[in-house]
Protein backbone atom coordinates (compact mmCIF):
# COMPACT_ATOMS: atom_id res chain seq x y z
CA UNK A 1 0.00 0.00 0.00
CA UNK A 2 1.45 3.31 -1.08
CA UNK A 3 1.49 6.03 1.59
CA UNK A 4 -0.64 9.10 0.99
CA UNK A 5 1.57 11.93 -0.39
CA UNK A 6 2.11 15.01 1.76
CA UNK A 7 0.10 18.03 0.62
CA UNK A 8 0.53 21.57 1.88
CA UNK A 9 -2.61 23.09 3.38
CA UNK A 10 -3.27 26.47 1.74
CA UNK A 11 -3.60 29.30 4.20
CA UNK A 12 -7.06 30.82 4.20
CA UNK A 13 -8.43 33.77 6.14
CA UNK A 14 -7.85 33.07 9.82
CA UNK A 15 -10.90 32.84 12.07
CA UNK A 16 -11.30 35.30 14.96
CA UNK A 17 -10.14 34.12 18.38
CA UNK A 18 -12.81 34.75 21.00
CA UNK A 19 -11.76 37.49 23.42
CA UNK A 20 -8.55 38.29 21.54
CA UNK A 21 -7.56 40.87 18.95
CA UNK A 22 -4.98 39.15 16.77
CA UNK A 23 -6.20 36.08 14.93
CA UNK A 24 -2.84 34.26 14.81
CA UNK A 25 0.79 34.23 15.90
CA UNK A 26 2.69 35.83 13.04
CA UNK A 27 6.40 35.19 12.52
CA UNK A 28 8.53 38.00 13.87
CA UNK A 29 11.38 39.67 11.99
CA UNK A 30 14.13 37.94 14.00
CA UNK A 31 12.68 34.48 13.45
CA UNK A 32 14.72 32.22 11.20
CA UNK A 33 12.22 29.38 10.84
CA UNK A 34 8.66 29.30 9.57
CA UNK A 35 6.22 26.44 10.04
CA UNK A 36 3.49 25.44 7.64
CA UNK A 37 0.79 22.84 8.18
CA UNK A 38 0.73 19.71 6.04
CA UNK A 39 -1.78 16.91 5.66
CA UNK A 40 0.09 13.64 6.33
CA UNK A 41 -3.02 11.48 6.10
CA UNK A 42 -3.27 10.75 9.81
CA UNK A 43 -6.08 13.27 10.31
CA UNK A 44 -8.44 11.44 7.95
CA UNK A 45 -11.78 10.77 9.53
CA UNK A 46 -11.30 13.33 12.30
CA UNK A 47 -12.98 16.70 12.66
CA UNK A 48 -10.59 19.38 11.39
CA UNK A 49 -12.47 22.49 12.51
CA UNK A 50 -12.79 21.60 16.19
CA UNK A 51 -13.04 24.47 18.66
CA UNK A 52 -9.74 24.96 20.46
CA UNK A 53 -9.69 25.85 24.17
CA UNK A 54 -9.46 29.59 24.95
CA UNK A 55 -5.99 31.11 25.16
CA UNK A 56 -5.06 31.88 28.74
CA UNK A 57 -3.01 34.87 29.78
CA UNK A 58 0.32 34.10 31.42
CA UNK A 59 2.55 36.59 33.21
CA UNK A 60 6.31 36.24 33.55
CA UNK A 61 8.22 38.18 36.21
CA UNK A 62 11.14 40.38 35.20
CA UNK A 63 13.71 42.32 37.21
CA UNK A 64 14.12 45.56 35.27
CA UNK A 65 17.52 47.24 35.29
CA UNK A 66 15.80 50.60 34.83
CA UNK A 67 12.24 51.80 34.37
CA UNK A 68 12.66 55.15 32.62
CA UNK A 69 13.11 55.11 28.85
CA UNK A 70 14.10 58.23 26.95
CA UNK A 71 13.42 59.39 23.40
CA UNK A 72 14.35 62.34 21.19
CA UNK A 73 11.50 62.00 18.69
CA UNK A 74 10.12 65.33 17.43
CA UNK A 75 6.71 63.66 17.03
CA UNK A 76 6.29 62.90 20.74
CA UNK A 77 5.61 65.69 23.28
CA UNK A 78 7.58 64.01 26.10
CA UNK A 79 11.16 62.83 26.47
CA UNK A 80 10.73 60.03 29.04
CA UNK A 81 8.28 57.23 29.62
CA UNK A 82 7.43 54.36 31.96
CA UNK A 83 5.88 51.04 30.98
CA UNK A 84 5.48 48.65 33.94
CA UNK A 85 4.46 45.78 31.63
CA UNK A 86 5.63 44.21 28.38
CA UNK A 87 2.77 43.09 26.16
CA UNK A 88 -0.82 44.16 26.61
CA UNK A 89 -3.92 42.07 27.22
CA UNK A 90 -6.21 44.67 25.65
CA UNK A 91 -5.40 43.08 22.29
CA UNK A 92 -5.57 46.19 20.08
CA UNK A 93 -4.72 44.89 16.62
CA UNK A 94 -3.23 48.21 15.50
CA UNK A 95 -0.85 48.62 18.46
CA UNK A 96 2.52 49.96 17.33
CA UNK A 97 4.17 48.36 20.39
CA UNK A 98 3.49 44.83 19.18
CA UNK A 99 6.83 44.49 17.32
CA UNK A 100 8.71 44.98 20.61
CA UNK A 101 7.65 41.48 21.68
CA UNK A 102 10.00 40.11 19.01
CA UNK A 103 12.94 41.15 21.22
CA UNK A 104 11.71 38.59 23.76
CA UNK A 105 11.50 35.86 21.13
CA UNK A 106 7.70 36.05 21.20
CA UNK A 107 5.31 36.70 18.35
CA UNK A 108 3.85 40.21 18.05
CA UNK A 109 0.53 38.46 17.32
CA UNK A 110 -1.35 36.47 19.95
CA UNK A 111 1.78 36.20 22.13
CA UNK A 112 1.76 39.97 22.63
CA UNK A 113 -1.64 39.81 24.32
CA UNK A 114 -1.33 36.46 26.09
CA UNK A 115 2.34 36.14 27.14
CA UNK A 116 2.90 39.20 29.31
CA UNK A 117 5.85 40.37 31.39
CA UNK A 118 5.55 42.26 34.69
CA UNK A 119 8.50 44.37 35.85
CA UNK A 120 8.08 43.33 39.45
CA UNK A 121 10.76 45.68 40.80
CA UNK A 122 9.30 48.69 38.97
CA UNK A 123 8.98 50.92 42.04
CA UNK A 124 12.46 50.10 43.38
CA UNK A 125 14.06 50.62 39.96
CA UNK A 126 12.33 53.97 39.52
CA UNK A 127 13.28 55.07 43.03
CA UNK A 128 16.95 54.42 42.23
CA UNK A 129 16.73 56.46 39.01
CA UNK A 130 14.94 59.40 40.65
CA UNK A 131 17.48 59.39 43.50
CA UNK A 132 20.45 59.63 41.14
CA UNK A 133 22.50 62.81 41.69
CA UNK A 134 22.31 63.88 38.05
CA UNK A 135 18.58 63.33 37.57
CA UNK A 136 16.61 66.33 36.31
CA UNK A 137 12.80 66.16 36.56
CA UNK A 138 10.58 66.33 33.50
CA UNK A 139 7.07 65.16 32.79
CA UNK A 140 7.04 61.38 32.49
CA UNK A 141 4.40 59.49 30.52
CA UNK A 142 3.02 56.20 31.81
CA UNK A 143 1.49 54.05 29.07
CA UNK A 144 3.28 55.28 25.97
CA UNK A 145 3.62 51.69 24.69
CA UNK A 146 1.54 49.24 26.73
CA UNK A 147 -1.48 50.15 28.83
CA UNK A 148 -0.60 50.63 32.53
CA UNK A 149 -4.18 49.73 33.49
CA UNK A 150 -4.57 46.55 31.47
CA UNK A 151 -6.46 43.79 33.35
CA UNK A 152 -3.42 42.26 35.09
CA UNK A 153 -2.86 45.56 36.92
CA UNK A 154 -5.74 44.58 39.23
CA UNK A 155 -3.48 41.96 40.82
CA UNK A 156 0.05 43.27 40.26
CA UNK A 157 -0.64 46.96 41.10
CA UNK A 158 2.68 48.07 39.61
CA UNK A 159 1.14 51.22 38.13
CA UNK A 160 -0.34 52.16 41.49
CA UNK A 161 3.04 51.70 43.12
CA UNK A 162 4.70 53.94 40.52
CA UNK A 163 2.04 56.64 40.97
CA UNK A 164 2.51 56.50 44.75
CA UNK A 165 6.24 57.11 44.32
CA UNK A 166 5.64 59.99 41.90
CA UNK A 167 3.18 61.50 44.39
CA UNK A 168 5.73 61.10 47.19
CA UNK A 169 8.47 62.82 45.16
CA UNK A 170 6.10 65.38 43.61
CA UNK A 171 7.06 64.36 40.12
CA UNK A 172 4.84 65.40 37.14
CA UNK A 173 3.21 62.59 35.17
CA UNK A 174 0.88 62.02 32.21
CA UNK A 175 -1.11 58.78 32.12
CA UNK A 176 -2.51 57.28 28.89
CA UNK A 177 -5.04 54.45 29.14
CA UNK A 178 -8.06 52.68 27.65
CA UNK A 179 -9.22 51.23 30.93
CA UNK A 180 -11.66 52.53 33.53
CA UNK A 181 -9.62 50.66 36.15
CA UNK A 182 -7.80 53.97 36.61
CA UNK A 183 -10.72 55.08 38.80
CA UNK A 184 -9.27 52.80 41.50
CA UNK A 185 -6.39 55.25 41.92
CA UNK A 186 -8.47 58.40 42.33
CA UNK A 187 -6.83 59.06 45.69
CA UNK A 188 -3.33 59.30 44.21
CA UNK A 189 -4.47 61.12 41.07
CA UNK A 190 -6.36 63.69 43.15
CA UNK A 191 -3.32 64.28 45.35
CA UNK A 192 -1.15 64.83 42.27
CA UNK A 193 -3.75 67.06 40.61
CA UNK A 194 -3.93 69.35 43.63
CA UNK A 195 -0.28 70.24 43.00
CA UNK A 196 -0.63 70.47 39.20
CA UNK A 197 1.36 67.28 38.68
CA UNK A 198 -0.90 65.02 36.60
CA UNK A 199 -2.86 64.81 33.35
CA UNK A 200 -4.83 61.75 32.19
CA UNK A 201 -5.56 60.94 28.55
CA UNK A 202 -8.11 58.34 27.48
CA UNK A 203 -7.59 56.70 24.11
CA UNK A 204 -10.96 56.22 22.37
CA UNK A 205 -10.95 55.43 18.63
CA UNK A 206 -14.68 54.70 18.40
CA UNK A 207 -17.96 54.77 20.34
CA UNK A 208 -19.28 51.82 18.33
CA UNK A 209 -19.39 48.99 20.87
CA UNK A 210 -19.46 46.24 18.23
CA UNK A 211 -16.34 47.55 16.49
CA UNK A 212 -14.57 48.12 19.81
CA UNK A 213 -15.19 44.52 20.91
CA UNK A 214 -13.20 43.21 17.96
CA UNK A 215 -10.68 46.03 17.64
CA UNK A 216 -9.62 46.21 21.31
CA UNK A 217 -11.43 43.26 22.94
CA UNK A 218 -10.18 43.48 26.53
CA UNK A 219 -10.17 47.25 26.95
CA UNK A 220 -13.01 48.98 28.78
CA UNK A 221 -16.07 49.61 26.64
CA UNK A 222 -16.12 53.08 25.04
CA UNK A 223 -18.99 54.27 27.24
CA UNK A 224 -17.03 53.28 30.36
CA UNK A 225 -14.07 55.33 29.20
CA UNK A 226 -16.36 58.32 28.69
CA UNK A 227 -17.77 57.72 32.17
CA UNK A 228 -14.23 57.57 33.59
CA UNK A 229 -13.43 60.93 31.96
CA UNK A 230 -16.46 62.38 33.73
CA UNK A 231 -15.55 60.91 37.12
CA UNK A 232 -11.92 62.05 36.97
CA UNK A 233 -12.90 65.50 35.73
CA UNK A 234 -15.40 65.91 38.54
CA UNK A 235 -12.62 65.01 40.98
CA UNK A 236 -10.52 67.89 39.63
CA UNK A 237 -8.13 65.79 37.57
CA UNK A 238 -7.33 67.32 34.14
CA UNK A 239 -8.35 64.89 31.41
CA UNK A 240 -7.99 64.68 27.65
CA UNK A 241 -9.03 62.38 24.85
CA UNK A 242 -6.98 60.83 22.06
CA UNK A 243 -8.93 59.62 19.03
CA UNK A 244 -6.29 57.08 18.22
CA UNK A 245 -6.00 55.73 15.71
CA UNK A 246 -8.35 57.04 13.04
CA UNK A 247 -8.86 54.01 10.77
CA UNK A 248 -10.28 54.70 7.30
CA UNK A 249 -13.68 53.04 6.69
CA UNK A 250 -13.62 51.46 10.19
CA UNK A 251 -13.51 54.26 12.79
CA UNK A 252 -13.07 57.49 10.80
CA UNK A 253 -16.82 58.18 10.92
CA UNK A 254 -16.56 58.31 14.73
CA UNK A 255 -14.11 61.21 14.97
CA UNK A 256 -16.68 63.92 15.66
CA UNK A 257 -18.81 61.68 17.94
CA UNK A 258 -15.89 60.79 20.20
CA UNK A 259 -14.77 64.40 20.53
CA UNK A 260 -18.28 65.61 21.35
CA UNK A 261 -18.88 62.89 23.97
CA UNK A 262 -15.49 63.44 25.62
CA UNK A 263 -16.00 67.22 25.77
CA UNK A 264 -19.43 66.79 27.37
CA UNK A 265 -17.85 64.46 29.95
CA UNK A 266 -15.31 67.10 30.93
CA UNK A 267 -12.22 66.46 28.80
CA UNK A 268 -10.28 69.67 28.38
CA UNK A 269 -7.97 68.81 25.51
CA UNK A 270 -7.91 66.45 22.53
CA UNK A 271 -5.63 64.92 19.94
CA UNK A 272 -5.65 62.26 17.24
CA UNK A 273 -3.41 60.00 15.20
CA UNK A 274 -4.00 58.06 12.01
CA UNK A 275 -3.34 54.35 11.61
CA UNK A 276 0.29 53.26 11.15
CA UNK A 277 1.34 49.70 10.34
CA UNK A 278 5.04 49.27 11.22
CA UNK A 279 6.85 45.94 10.92
CA UNK A 280 4.65 42.94 11.84
CA UNK A 281 1.63 45.12 12.68
CA UNK A 282 0.74 45.23 8.98
CA UNK A 283 0.24 41.46 8.80
CA UNK A 284 -1.57 41.31 12.15
CA UNK A 285 -3.96 44.12 11.22
CA UNK A 286 -4.49 42.75 7.70
CA UNK A 287 -5.49 39.34 9.06
CA UNK A 288 -7.86 41.02 11.52
CA UNK A 289 -9.40 43.02 8.67
CA UNK A 290 -10.04 39.94 6.55
CA UNK A 291 -11.51 38.09 9.55
CA UNK A 292 -13.91 40.86 10.61
CA UNK A 293 -14.38 43.19 7.62
CA UNK A 294 -13.63 41.16 4.48
CA UNK A 295 -15.96 43.34 2.41
CA UNK A 296 -13.84 46.45 2.88
CA UNK A 297 -10.37 45.11 3.75
CA UNK A 298 -8.69 46.14 0.49
CA UNK A 299 -10.24 49.60 0.59
CA UNK A 300 -8.94 50.15 4.12
CA UNK A 301 -5.41 49.04 3.24
CA UNK A 302 -5.36 51.17 0.08
CA UNK A 303 -6.40 54.27 2.03
CA UNK A 304 -3.82 53.58 4.75
CA UNK A 305 -1.19 53.36 2.03
CA UNK A 306 -2.38 56.68 0.61
CA UNK A 307 -1.93 58.24 4.05
CA UNK A 308 1.69 57.10 3.99
CA UNK A 309 2.56 59.83 1.52
CA UNK A 310 5.32 59.67 -1.07
CA UNK A 311 7.10 56.39 -1.76
CA UNK A 312 10.69 55.93 -0.60
CA UNK A 313 13.61 54.45 -2.52
CA UNK A 314 12.31 50.90 -1.89
CA UNK A 315 8.92 51.74 -3.31
CA UNK A 316 7.29 51.79 0.13
CA UNK A 317 5.14 54.53 1.55
CA UNK A 318 7.31 56.63 3.89
CA UNK A 319 4.86 56.52 6.80
CA UNK A 320 7.70 56.36 9.33
CA UNK A 321 9.02 59.82 8.48
CA UNK A 322 9.28 62.25 11.41
CA UNK A 323 6.80 65.08 11.21
CA UNK A 324 4.15 63.13 9.29
CA UNK A 325 4.04 59.56 10.61
CA UNK A 326 1.43 60.32 13.30
CA UNK A 327 -1.00 62.23 11.08
CA UNK A 328 -0.16 60.96 7.60
CA UNK A 329 0.34 62.90 4.38
CA UNK A 330 -1.68 63.86 1.34
CA UNK A 331 -5.26 64.84 0.65
CA UNK A 332 -6.85 62.36 3.08
CA UNK A 333 -4.54 63.40 5.91
CA UNK A 334 -5.45 67.03 5.22
CA UNK A 335 -9.14 66.12 5.33
CA UNK A 336 -8.79 64.40 8.73
CA UNK A 337 -6.91 67.44 10.05
CA UNK A 338 -9.66 69.80 8.87
CA UNK A 339 -12.38 67.61 10.38
CA UNK A 340 -10.52 67.40 13.68
CA UNK A 341 -10.01 71.17 13.85
CA UNK A 342 -13.67 71.87 13.12
CA UNK A 343 -14.92 69.19 15.54
CA UNK A 344 -12.76 70.43 18.42
CA UNK A 345 -14.03 73.99 17.95
CA UNK A 346 -17.65 72.82 17.88
CA UNK A 347 -17.16 70.60 20.92
CA UNK A 348 -15.67 73.46 22.89
CA UNK A 349 -12.05 72.34 23.13
CA UNK A 350 -9.92 75.44 23.40
CA UNK A 351 -6.20 76.01 23.03
CA UNK A 352 -5.64 75.68 26.76
CA UNK A 353 -2.36 74.00 27.69
CA UNK A 354 -1.95 71.83 30.74
CA UNK A 355 1.65 72.56 31.69
CA UNK A 356 2.67 70.45 34.64
CA UNK A 357 4.98 71.76 37.37
CA UNK A 358 8.52 70.36 37.49
CA UNK A 359 9.76 72.68 40.26
CA UNK A 360 8.30 70.75 43.21
CA UNK A 361 10.38 67.59 42.74
CA UNK A 362 11.89 66.10 45.90
CA UNK A 363 14.51 63.39 45.24
CA UNK A 364 13.72 60.22 47.14
CA UNK A 365 16.16 58.43 49.38
CA UNK A 366 17.95 55.71 47.46
CA UNK A 367 16.92 52.14 48.35
CA UNK A 368 18.68 51.13 51.56
CA UNK A 369 19.67 54.71 52.39
CA UNK A 370 18.60 55.90 55.85
CA UNK A 371 17.40 59.39 56.60
CA UNK A 372 19.54 61.68 58.78
CA UNK A 373 16.43 62.83 60.63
Amino acid sequence: MNPKPLTFVPRSAAAPVRGRGAVANVAHRFQRDEREGVDDGWASGFETDEVLPPLRTTVREEQARRLLSYNVSPDIPFDRAINPYRGCEHGCTYCYARPTHAYLGYSPGLDFETRLVAKVNAVAALRTELAARGYRPGTVTIGSATDPYQPIERDWQLTRGVLALLDETRHPVVVITKNALIERDLDLLTSLAQRRLVMVFFSIPTLDAAVARTLEPRASAPWRRIQAIQRLSQAGIPTGVMVAPVIPFITDDQLEHVLEAAAQAGAGTAGYTTLRLPFEVREIFTEWLHAHFPDRAERVLARVEDLGGARNERGERASSRFGSRMKGEGIWADLFAQRFALATRRAGFGRRRFDLDTSQFIPPAAPGQQSLF
